[in-house]
């Protein structure tokens, strides 16, 4: 029997907790062996979301099998959670140096480098957090906008739901993709996402604008990015003429309606090839008649940042590449 045992801290996020949490509570029904256990610095443990939880304040003994899991909180900096106590950072160093895996979400990671458990690793946190968990543990290597990072038995993961992701990676390890696979399926969540995916979709990454026109045309594209669209057709469904809707959505998001489909398209077929798609399957699935266009944007979005990330810069409407429409008439 393997033991799951969350600490809690104050303000804790309850997806933080929630999504790992049911992630184990399912494998255990489907008879894998584990027992969840909550605890931390007092009883009562109010959470962000209002609503209160009951732990144990007794830290227990573990064996090196057992997995302890800090999840995020809500607070205006990393420093301002109230803290954890020496006898508790000295638990998860225990833990650690005896061969045991410590995992956290979110905020959590901050535990763990209070714990000194990030000094020479690699880990990572919530977008927001990235900097100031940077400047807080300079020894620490944090890596950006990925869902999860494994450095030996230290996991850390992004914000809210990438815990999710976090707990299917660990049984994955453990029991193998199959068992993951199972429990995704039970908690009906789409797919168990690789660690290296970025922690925001190109569905927000370019939302950050006023105008109202943009918005509806992405609304239409993110509905609908493996059809070929009719320019045309969008423009009308925003209320603007081509000329302006090309005009408004480069100034709003660095991308040409076009651009903006093969970003989406690229995102989804890396996700397809990372759970084991060949790049001719992606490409038909996300809309592209072969896979050659899907190896040029590959190509084209090669270099600095995350693999698969497209580029977010200005790109000028210039002749549409083959399998993808005419340029101006309709998108891919």
């Amino acid at each position: 029997m393997t033991r799951v045992v969350f600490l809690l801290v104050p303000r804790v996020h309850l997806l933080d907790l929630a999504g790992p949490a049911q992630v184990f509570s399912t494998a255990a029904d489907d008879g894998l062996g584990y027992e969840l256990a909550y605890v931390g610095e007092r009883e009562d443990i109010p959470t962000a979301q209002g609503l209160p939880l009951r732990a144990t304040a007794q830290l227990p003994a573990l064996a090196a099998g057992d997995l302890v899991v800090v999840p995020g909180w809500r607070s205006r900096s990393l420093r301002d959670n109230g803290g954890l106590r020496p006898a508790t950072l000295e638990w998860l160093r225990a833990h650690h140096a005896a061969g045991g895996t410590v995992a956290s979400v979110c905020a959590g990671a901050d535990a763990l480098g209070r714990a000194g458990l990030l000094d020479g690793r690699r880990c990572t946190t919530h977008h927001d957090l990235q900097d100031e968990l940077a400047r807080r543990y300079p020894r620490a290597t944090v890596v950006r906008d990925v869902l999860y990072v494994v450095d030996g038995t230290l996991v850390t993961s992004a914000g809210i739901a990438s815990g999710i992701d976090l707990a299917l990676h660990l049984l994955a390890v453990r029991h193998g993709p199959a068992a993951a696979a199972r429990v995704a399926r039970q908690m009906v969540v789409y797919a168990r996402r690789n660690g290296d995916e970025r922690q925001a979709s190109a569905m927000l990454r370019h939302r950050a604008h006023v105008s109202d026109a943009v918005h509806r045309a992405q609304d239409v594209i993110d509905a609908r990015f493996t059809d070929r669209l009719a320019l045309s057709d969008l423009a009308s469904a925003t209320g603007v003429s081509e000329r302006t809707l090309t005009r408004r959505f480069t100034a709003s998001t660095g991308l040409t309606p076009l651009r903006y489909q093969q970003e989406l398209r690229l995102e989804r077929a890396e996700h397809l090839m990372a759970l084991g798609a060949t790049a001719e399957s992606a490409a038909r699935a996300v809309g592209f008649q072969d896979a050659r266009m899907l190896r040029r944007l590959r190509a084209r979005s090669a270099g600095p940042g995350p693999a698969g990330s497209a580029s977010a810069g200005p790109v000028p409407a210039g002749p549409v590449p083959a399998g993808s429409g005419p340029a101006g008439d309709a998108l891919g």
